[in-house]
């Protein structure tokens, strides 16, 4: 297996996926890589593979537990999670919360957004310059929105922003510490659904512990805590991430940034734009397990045998999208993959489309100076992180 080429590590961060995989997508689109853990495996590049690949149920999340499966982490798949369930089990988690999230609910929250989102730029206007924008918005937005869709109290939040932190990190943390970070956020959600119990809400975590109460078929305790585990991180983490690198993308692309001002109109299709065009991590997927021998891109792969889905090449996919590099705000029919796609589509799509909608349009509406405050070079990025983030993003205005 030496010569499988190795998937840069998550140290290797910007703007833009890795080159590597553009080589790949041209010369090797189904090919055998070795990640920074776990042993060899397959990763798609291109566009059409990728989308049927997540939609196809002869890949398995479940088959991953257990098994030293390629990774950018260290950290194992945790059992009883719903990002390691298929289909019956996933449907049944998922079913339970699906209705919370939809885009008509979420849409409805709106209102709360702008509220939050204005709050967060008022004491940045007051601030002295330069401010940090992770800090000042991007962080606190869907930090503020989950815990109030949850229930969780807000002045928890550096404790699992803390937690989470350590989740998400493919370096500089031991397996004892993330175990331990792990086990210290399933005693505090523990300890909330015990309140809940106690003193029943009519909020997401107080819906969850009424179904497990009323029927425990419906979800096990375990898959409870790593539900609302799961919620509470991808809740806010990955939308402030991508947040600060939007803002960052923009100043960095002037006449994009000038037409968004022009035609606010264009913000929801932007967002789409950006999602595409800026990847979320390294370029991979979580990864899955073959059941049976399945043909993808006149490639072979085993029953048994590892696959990974690179949504942040296939979005780059020059096949699909023209210009596929370049960053096109007025860009039309973009279904990028960068929520994911098929039975693993991201819960909390909609809910994260509308903070970054309304954050981007206020903040573009409120500071017509907008600019970084250092060379866009010494933007500090997170040292590690499986999902690629602003350590801060200096602005003035």
């Amino acid at each position: 297996m030496s010569s499988c080429p190795h998937f840069p590590t998550v140290t290797e961060q910007g703007l833009d996926p890795d080159p590597l995989l553009a080589e790949l997508r041209a010369t090797q689109p189904v090919v055998r890589v070795q990640l920074p853990f776990g042993e060899p495996l397959w990763m798609l590049t291109r566009y059409e593979d990728v989308r049927a690949m997540l939609a196809d149920a002869r890949f398995s999340r479940t088959a991953t537990i257990g098994t030293d499966i390629g990774r950018m982490s260290e950290f194992f798949p945790i059992e009883d999670s719903i990002l390691g369930m298929d289909p019956p089990d996933h449907t049944r988690i998922r079913r339970l919360v699906s209705a919370t999230f939809t885009a008509r609910r979420m849409q409805a929250l709106r209102g709360r957004a702008q509220e939050i989102v204005d709050g967060l730029l008022d004491a940045m206007e007051a601030s002295e310059q330069p401010v940090d924008f992770v800090q000042a918005v991007a962080l606190p937005l869907p930090i503020t929105m989950i815990c109030e869709l949850l229930g969780v109290p807000f002045e928890d939040r550096a404790k699992f922003n803390g937690w989470a932190d350590i989740f998400m990190t493919s370096s500089g943390h031991s397996v004892e510490e993330l175990i331990d970070a792990h086990g210290q956020l399933t005693a505090y959600l523990a300890d909330m659904i015990a309140k809940r119990r106690a003193e029943p809400t009519d909020d997401i975590l107080g819906a969850l512990v009424a179904a497990r109460d009323e029927d425990p078929t419906a979800i096990t305790e375990g898959e409870l805590q790593s539900l609302l585990m799961a919620i509470l991180v991808a809740g806010y983490e990955t939308t402030a991430n991508q947040l600060g690198k939007f803002v960052l993308c923009l100043l960095d692309n002037p006449d994009q940034l000038q037409l968004l001002r022009e035609r606010p109109d264009l913000i929801p299709n932007a967002v789409e734009e950006l999602m595409r065009f800026i990847p979320l991590s390294a370029g991979s997927q979580l990864a899955y397990v073959a059941t049976e021998d399945v043909e993808v891109g006149g490639v072979l792969i085993r029953a048994g045998e590892g696959v990974m889905p690179s949504t942040a090449s296939a979005n780059r996919d020059e096949s699909v999208f023209a210009h596929a590099d370049r960053i096109d705000v007025e860009r039309a029919d973009i279904f990028q993959l960068g929520f994911g796609h098929g039975s693993h589509y991201c819960l909390g799509a909609h809910l994260a489309r509308v903070e970054l909608q309304v954050a981007l349009q206020s903040l573009l509406a409120r500071f017509t100076d907008l600019r970084l405050a250092v060379p866009a070079s010494e933007v500090p990025w997170k040292d590690g992180s499986a999902v690629w983030g602003l350590e801060a993003l200096p602005l003035c205005f």
